[in-house]
C-alpha cells in the first residue's frame, strides 16, 4: 500500500486571503459576495469579520505552525544526516543496511530524543528528503557467466517452439 504524504498548508497564503478580505471590509463588500470572491464558507468569513471588527488587520494575521514543535531542529538533522551517510558499520552495526530501529538509535544517540520507528520513516522522507532504498536480492554464489550461457544456450533449448 503505497502511503501519501500530507500536503502541507500555505500559511502566508491563508494571511493574504484573510488581508484581502480585510481590505473589502474596508470597502463595504457583503460578507457573501466576499466568501464567493476568496472561494471560501461564508461561516469563516463572518469569523474573520468579528476578528477584524475587534482588533483590526492585525486580528487576521498568521497564528504560526501548527501542531507540536519539532523536538529535533535542523541543525540536529544535519548531524543525523552525516552519521547516517557514514554508514551503519561506522555506527556501530554488524552490517551496512539501515532498517528503521538502527536509525531510531543513532538519531537517539546524537540528540537524545527517542522515536517510534514508524516516526522515524517520516523525519527521513518529509524532513531529510530521504527515499526508500531495497538491496538487490542476489545470490553471493551467483556465476554471471552461468546464467548468461544457461540463458542463450540450454533456455532456448527449453523453450516452447511454435507448433510443438
Amino acid at each position: 500500500m503505497k502511503t501519501k504524504s500530507r500536503e502541507r498548508r500555505d500559511f502566508e497564503g491563508l494571511e493574504k486571503r484573510r488581508k484581502d478580505a480585510a481590505r473589502m471590509f474596508k470597502t463595504g463588500t457583503k460578507q457573501v459576495e466576499i466568501a464567493r470572491l476568496l472561494g471560501v464558507s461564508r461561516q469563516s468569513v463572518s469569523r474573520w469579520y468579528k476578528d477584524w471588527e475587534k482588533a483590526g488587520t492585525k486580528a487576521l494575521r498568521a497564528a504560526g505552525r501548527a501542531g507540536r514543535k519539532p523536538k529535533i531542529g535542523a541543525r540536529d538533522l544535519k548531524k543525523i544526516d552525516m552519521a547516517l551517510r557514514k554508514g551503519a558499520r561506522a555506527n556501530g552495526f554488524n552490517t551496512d543496511l539501515w532498517t528503521l530501529r538502527r536509525v531510531a538509535k543513532v538519531i537517539e544517540a546524537i540528540t537524545g530524543v527517542h522515536y517510534h520507528q514508524g516516526h522515524v520513516w517520516r523525519i527521513l522522507r518529509d524532513s531529510m528528503g530521504w527515499s526508500l532504498q531495497r538491496p538487490a536480492k542476489r545470490a553471493k554464489e551467483r556465476n554471471e557467466k552461468a546464467v548468461k550461457v544457461w540463458i542463450s544456450e540450454t533456455w532456448l533449448e527449453l523453450k516452447k517452439k511454435p507448433g510443438q
